[in-house]
């Protein structure tokens, strides 16, 4: 669903060259922050991406072919999903912290239980990750693979199914390359995790995610694009504002991936124009 939503929800995608271009851009930005190690969001920069296509058209005369209303929904789940990771963060570190104690009152081992606890939430983190982030990487060929023929001019699940697939072994090579470099930052360079802590930002990232993804698919037929990054860093942030504080939190780094987010939908968008403009210049495509 969330393809559905970038293959014609945000902006009119018409041609293979706008696809790649946009496709193009936001890896880019994608790879240049993984390699700095700064967890930037991949859906802010596909969403960048269609909409520079979307403006490169409107500002040449090729008629408006933006959805503001859809891109209104979008930027306000931006601000909500955040939110809704710090405070499920924070309820779930003392639901579990509870839980611990009893646990730990009882005799049991306390961090082998949460360790299996943190596996699962990891597990569920990574599904609904999935079930969002691979639509921001292929939802722009939805249109493209229809208008060459290789399905009918509607949105088709065998077509879903294969770019999501595609889009899949992607994730999972970044995942083992450059991925460990974000790994460090949002483990170690935001506050202290541990198995406890762990398991509650891992469920609230998931939790809210999955959400996001599912109930406005069914009230408006297509899957909200939210920030997986943004829903799990602000986890983090919400058990470490739980557990230590405000001093617990390195606020150094969290304000310097806060700037990479802020920048990160204009730097699309606009290397998205400057490239598709050039396209249409040097080869007139």
């Amino acid at each position: 669903m969330v393809i559905k939503t970038f293959g014609r929800g945000i902006a009119d995608v018409r041609t293979i060259y706008d696809a790649i271009t946009a496709s193009a851009a936001t890896a880019f930005w994608i790879t240049l922050a993984s390699y700095k190690g700064l967890p930037i969001s991949t859906t802010q920069s596909s969403v960048g991406a269609v909409l520079g296509i979307g403006l490169i058209y409107t500002l040449l005369g090729y008629g408006g072919s933006i959805n503001v209303a859809v891109l209104v929904k979008v930027f306000l789940s931006w601000l909500t999903s955040p939110l809704g990771a710090i405070v499920l963060a924070a309820i779930f570190y003392k639901l579990f912290t509870n839980i611990a104690g009893r646990l730990a009152r009882s005799g049991k081992n306390v961090n082998k239980i949460f360790r299996i606890v943190l596996i699962c939430a990891l597990a569920y983190s990574a599904y609904s990750f999935g079930a969002n982030d691979v639509g921001n990487a292929t939802g722009v060929y939805v249109t493209v693979v229809s208008v060459g023929g290789v399905s009918v001019p509607t949105f088709d699940l065998r077509t879903a199914f294969m770019l999501a697939a595609l889009g899949a072994l992607g994730i999972s090579l970044g995942g083992f390359t450059l991925g460990k470099r974000v790994i460090k930052t949002i483990a170690f360079g935001i506050t202290r995790l541990d198995y406890i802590t762990g398991s509650a930002a891992g469920l609230a990232n998931a939790l809210v995610v999955w959400l996001f993804t599912t109930i406005p698919s069914i009230v408006w037929g297509w899957g909200m694009p939210i920030s997986t990054t943004h829903a799990s860093v602000s986890a983090v942030l919400g058990v470490g504002l739980a557990k230590y504080g405000v001093r617990g939190v390195n606020w150094r780094t969290f304000i310097k991936i806060l700037i990479s987010w802020f920048l990160t939908v204009p730097i699309t968008a606009l290397f998205t124009m400057g490239l598709r403009a050039l396209l249409m210049y040097v080869a007139h495509v």
